[in-house]
């Protein structure tokens, strides 16, 4: 690591503003070499690989959530004395990227066919130098605390030779292989894509019912694709089906077209849909296309690859759109249409990158046999070397890879990792390894596909690490200690992984955790989406609200598997912590707080003082178990609240009242302690502010180096966990009632205090008077209210002289203005909670959070009410 003094801290500002230290301080890290991993450490690794963000792509919230939580681990574990590698990088992004620079091509009236393949992929390479990777920049901004120096991207060199090596060893055993089968075929990008590329949605159809054949001899088949019927080759039934027995074996003429096809008895017909009888097209539909081989039928493609129909006949040179309703026309004229359901809503798959339908094609494609690839990512969970986390999401991942198919991993472009296989004029094949000369003369050409992006990025944990050489990179950090990645995509990229990481490393999984995070949806539950215009940017909440807002936001929001709801008012919120923590922390530094060790003896301490360190220690360690067991929301939630309810609004306040007594020393001591912890348990999560204010509190180099905070229990006391537990009920209750005479906040008034219960904590009566602002009672005092406090060792009898200190009109008028603001929110409330339609859509912790809304409102009305009856008559 290089040296970096870090010039020593100016005063803080009056102020925190995120716009003036964020860039500064996150180039100082990186500068000083704080993110760059060393792989002859002799510390344990930890090391997690970015997922790749697509190199057409900008930081959304779903990125700014799954970032800031890798940052949190890898921030932590670096200060729990790791060599961590947070290794980013980019995708190529086949598909998406190459449709960018078609789009800016014609823009001139240019294809990519004008160029040429050499010429179309030197413009994505230049349009990827100039304007490719715009989110790595955002991710600084975020504060990613990543290994630049070991940046990668999936069509670098290096990245490269490993998706050939891998390649190569597949075909070589057999398990790449090249096929004719049903594929996903998007007639705008005129390209395969695998299941994960495409997007299924309710679309608005038509259902037509069909009857081919004339007489006893007909049959009725329905179908949403009219249009496909010209490419049938049978009718299939279920074989048990007693309706149609009698026609198995016999055959039906096809309308339209004059061809005669044979009816089938097949299993996977269902009896119980529709007429029971099936059109089978083997050339358009993955289930036509299984049975068309368990029966031999013929296999017609009858739509080119811009779906435009190419059948023989009057339908020819149609789109298969323009071609439905024709169809449909034609056969009406028949007399063959015997019922139309519409609208008809059904599951339809969209391209993932243009939204166009896609379209089931018979093609000649590349092919990875996953069957035993699979069935070993199935085992490394099975056998505890990989842990899903949540452990229920287990299920869904061995649903998916227990019962994968085949995967079809070539792809009709030209950006992209070409297949490293070459054809010989009397029908050679021959696949290259990457130190292997491709065959060369009169007739050889390469395959003229490239490989589906998904292939290079399942090699990401390996490839860049140097696989498939043996690195010090790969002998150090592979295996990496955790994927963190949304639930949604479980299935597709991370099963990828486990199998070529499994396969490419000898056995030895790719990660030893997987987190899945939820989903990012709004203050209502729904997903986000433009359409809708309920997305949220995360680099306008970072310009509103500062990097360590969003972040502190989304951390706290982060439940194992659990969708997150998002609302601005809580990184408004966010924010407000982080001045509270600004505010607490130049309090502490202006009333002399020190870091010294070691702290003064318990015995030398006040309770006050021992009851927070009491409750840092256990702070430290509940925190500490729940980021071990990636429970994210719940140790930020705890955090909040130590820092915010326990240390800012109890032991600042207590502390003042000894700073101004004798107990100033200890007191600077104790407070010196508390905050140095507080800033590095919070630092993972807000790193910029903590940074600022920790090397002004203690002088310290920096706190993404500074050592992680152990729990010390030595100072635990239960009695003065007790007394201090009285004594915040005695206060807050004063503070209740005061509020409910009218009293101002700051206004002070005679009281007198005894009872019972008040001998025991009567040591910390000027607390109690300081904080509850009440006065001594001078001669000639006379109460004129008083209430009651319950403690744990009694009662204490608090009375009042509030004489003159109230303005009865004026009261009145705020607590008839607050009353009616209460029944405003109950009558929301319960009419939120009544329609039943919010209740089905919306998430249970937002359903919860209304019902305590709707409880409070009540519980104010009440006391609102009281009070003003309570009031003398004006």
């Amino acid at each position: 690591m290089t040296e970096n003094p870090l010039d020593q801290q100016p005063a803080l500002p009056a102020a925190w503003n995120p716009a003036d230290e964020e860039a500064a301080l996150y180039q100082r890290w990186v500068d000083a070499g704080y993110f760059t991993a060393d792989a002859g450490s002799d510390k344990p690794p930890f090391t997690i690989v970015l997922p790749p963000p697509n190199v057409t792509g900008s930081l959304h919230m779903g990125h700014a959530l799954n970032h800031t939580l890798m940052d949190v681990m890898t921030r932590r574990r670096r200060m729990q004395g790791y060599e961590v590698l947070w290794l980013p990088g980019m995708d190529h992004a086949g598909i998406a990227t190459q449709n960018v620079v078609e789009r800016e091509l014609a823009k001139s009236g240019l294809s990519r066919h004008d160029l040429g393949r050499e010429k179309f992929v030197e413009r994505v390479w230049e349009w990827k130098a100039e304007y490719g990777g715009k989110i790595l920049g955002q991710m600084r901004r975020l504060g990613d605390g990543v290994d630049w120096s070991r940046e990668r991207f999936t069509m670098d060199e290096g990245l490269s030779r490993a998706v050939q090596t891998m390649f190569k060893r597949l075909f070589d055993e057999g398990l790449i292989y090249r096929a004719e089968r049903i594929i996903n075929w998007c007639p705008r990008c005129l390209t395969a894509l695998s299941d994960i590329e495409v997007e299924h949605s309710e679309d608005e159809g038509e259902l037509v019912s069909i009857r081919y054949g004339d007489g006893e001899n007909s049959i009725v088949v329905a179908t949403t694709r009219a249009e496909t019927m010209l490419g049938d080759t049978a009718v299939a039934v279920h074989p048990d089906d007693e309706r149609y027995r009698h026609l198995v074996g016999t055959e039906v003429e096809l309308p339209l077209t004059g061809r005669r096809i044979p009816i089938i008895a097949d299993e996977h017909v269902d009896p119980e849909f529709g007429t029971g009888a099936v059109k089978v097209t083997p050339a358009h539909d993955p289930n036509d296309f299984e049975i068309g081989r368990r029966h031999n039928l013929p296999m017609p493609t009858i739509m080119d690859e811009r779906a435009t129909i190419t059948a023989p006949g009057p339908f020819q040179g149609l789109d298969r759109f323009e071609a439905r309703p024709a169809i449909v026309a034609a056969l009406r004229e028949q007399g063959r249409i015997v019922a139309e359901k519409r609208p008809y809503l059904h599951a339809v798959g969209h391209c993932s990158r243009c939204d166009t339908v896609v379209e089931p094609r018979l093609s000649l494609q590349w092919w990875v046999k996953v069957e035993p690839l699979a069935r070993a990512a199935g085992d490394a969970v099975r056998d505890g070397r990989t842990k899903i986390h949540p452990p229920e999401l287990e299920k869904r991942y061995f649903d998916w890879v227990d019962n994968m198919h085949d995967w079809t991993i070539s792809r009709q472009l030209w950006w992209g990792h070409r297949i490293p296989v070459w054809y010989g004029p009397d029908g050679e094949t021959v696949c290259v390894g990457p130190d292997e000369q491709p065959p060369s003369g009169e007739g050889w050409t390469q395959d003229p596909d490239v490989l589906d992006t998904w292939f290079s990025s399942g090699l990401w944990p390996l490839s860049t690490l140097g696989w498939p050489e043996r690195t010090p990179d790969l002998a150090k950090f592979y295996p990496t200690s955790v994927l963190s990645t949304g639930y949604d995509i479980l299935f597709f990229w991370v099963a990828r992984m486990m199998m070529f990481g499994l396969y490419g490393g000898d056995g030895v999984q790719p990660f030893d955790h997987v987190y899945l995070h939820g989903l990012i949806r709004d203050a209502q539950g729904k997903k986000m989406s433009k359409s809708r215009g309920n997305v949220i940017d995360p680099l306008d909440w970072m310009d509103n609200y500062g990097a360590d807002a969003t972040r502190f936001t989304l951390a706290r929001g982060a439940n194992p598997g659990a969708d997150m709801a998002l609302a601005e008012e809580w990184a408004a919120g966010s924010r407000n912590f982080c001045t509270k923590l600004w505010n607490a922390t130049k309090f502490a530094l202006m009333n002399g707080a020190t870091v010294a060790t070691p702290l003064p003896s318990p015995g030398e301490l006040t309770e006050a003082d021992r009851w927070i360190l009491g409750r840092l220690a256990t702070t430290v360690s509940e925190v500490d178990e729940l980021l071990e067991d990636f429970q994210f929301a719940k140790a930020i939630d705890r955090l909040y609240h130590f820092t915010w309810d326990e240390l800012c609004d109890w032991y600042l306040e207590l502390a003042k009242v000894q700073i101004a007594g004798d107990r100033a020393e200890s007191t600077r001591s104790v407070l010196g302690h508390v905050f140095d912890t507080v800033l590095r348990l919070l630092h993972p999560v807000i790193p910029f502010i903590t940074e600022k204010l920790w090397r002004a509190l203690t002088g310290g180099e920096s706190l993404v180096i500074a050592s992680w905070p152990e729990a010390d229990h030595s100072y635990a006391d239960a009695a003065a966990d007790a007394r201090i537990a009285d004594v915040q009920k005695l206060i807050t209750e004063i503070r209740r009632f005061r509020s409910d005479q009218g009293l101002k906040p700051g206004q002070r008034v005679a009281a007198r205090v005894n009872g019972e219960g008040f001998g025991d904590v009567a040591g910390h009566e000027e607390a109690v008077r300081s904080l509850a602002r009440l006065t001594a009672p001078e001669d000639g005092f006379t109460a004129s209210a008083s209430v009651e406090v319950s403690l744990s060792v009694g009662n204490v009898h608090v009375e009042l002289d509030l004489s003159g200190a109230v303005d009865v009109a004026a009261e009145r008028k705020r607590l008839e203005k607050d009353l009616a603001a209460a029944q405003k929110e109950l009558k929301q409330t319960e009419g939120k909670l009544g329609n039943q339609a919010f209740l089905d859509k919306a998430p249970a912790e937002v359903v919860d959070k209304i019902k305590v809304r709707r409880d409070a409102a009540a519980a104010d009305i009440e006391r609102l009410t009281a009070r003003l009856a309570s009031l003398p008559a004006a």
